[in-house]
């Protein structure tokens, strides 16, 4: 049931993004979907299948045995469910940022976490494109991080859901008015402010690791507000792998290892 929850929020939420992106788009693309598109949509396949046959739903059911065995920092506080469910939302919430900003300066993470970064555009079906054994990685992270606090279930859940959610939508090419960004800004990540981590640009990569709050960034001193190029010009992707255009599937899982061989 928990999955079902999760995929059809998902899924709906990705449907109502590409339709914005078709019709109001924020940056005319020069390469096209059909280049990019069935690369990303069969990663995102490919981890759905990974994920079913490894680890499944682990996060939730670690929760539910967080939950069943009083683990955890919030049980041994004993504090009243509805606080769990807020304390569980922003500490995992902050604990994906600080994933984020790890897999960037960490090497055997960067070589994983580099083929997101391989777009060379950017739209909501950027938020598939990750390597499965990030996927796995972030996952017992994630459980790491459930036992720790003691996390509530259901709140596990809604994070799962805002997670998805908030990276399909953050990573879409949709027209939002200015004034309305900067509104947004002011609680959650936007996607004119995440595009400007997708920059060429080292110092503009470094930055803007928030997926969702966008306090977290602001707090940490990692955020950039505009782009040095405007946001309808800048380059997307990696400098070193722009000559190489569109990666395809294959090229995509093997990099990590081609990258660690060189070193």
């Amino acid at each position: 049931m928990e999955t079902i929850i999760r995929l059809s929020a998902s899924l709906g939420i990705f449907f109502i993004m590409i339709g914005w992106e078709y019709f109001s788009p924020r940056r005319a693309q020069t390469i096209s979907r059909k280049q990019r598109w069935p690369v990303n949509l069969g990663l995102a396949v490919f981890n759905m299948l990974v994920m079913r046959l490894t680890v499944g739903s682990i996060a939730y059911l670690s929760a539910v045995a967080v939950a069943d065995n009083n683990w955890g920092i919030l049980h041994w506080l004993a504090v009243p469910e509805w606080l769990s469910i807020i304390v569980t939302l922003l500490f995992l919430d902050f604990a994906v940022y600080g994933q984020h900003v790890v897999s960037h300066k960490w090497s055997p993470l960067w070589y994983l976490h580099q083929v997101h970064h391989t777009d060379l555009e950017f739209d909501a079906t950027t938020a598939l494109r990750f390597h499965p054994l990030e996927i796995m990685i972030s996952m017992i992270y994630k459980v790491l991080c459930i036992y720790l606090i003691g996390a509530n279930p259901w709140a596990v859940i809604v994070f799962e859901i805002i997670l998805n959610g908030a990276a399909t939508f953050n990573h879409s090419n949709i027209n939002i008015p200015l004034w309305i960004d900067n509104k947004l800004r002011w609680l959650i990540v936007t996607p004119d402010m995440h595009r400007i981590h997708h920059s060429i640009l080292p110092m503009e990569i470094d930055s803007n690791y928030g997926f969702s709050l966008s306090c977290w960034d602001k707090l940490c001193k990692t955020y950039v507000a505009e782009p040095q190029q405007s946001q309808t010009t800048m380059a997307i992707g990696l400098d070193t792998l722009r000559e190489q255009r569109e990666l395809g599937l294959t090229a995509l899982l093997l990099l990590p290892f081609k990258k660690l061989r060189r070193r």
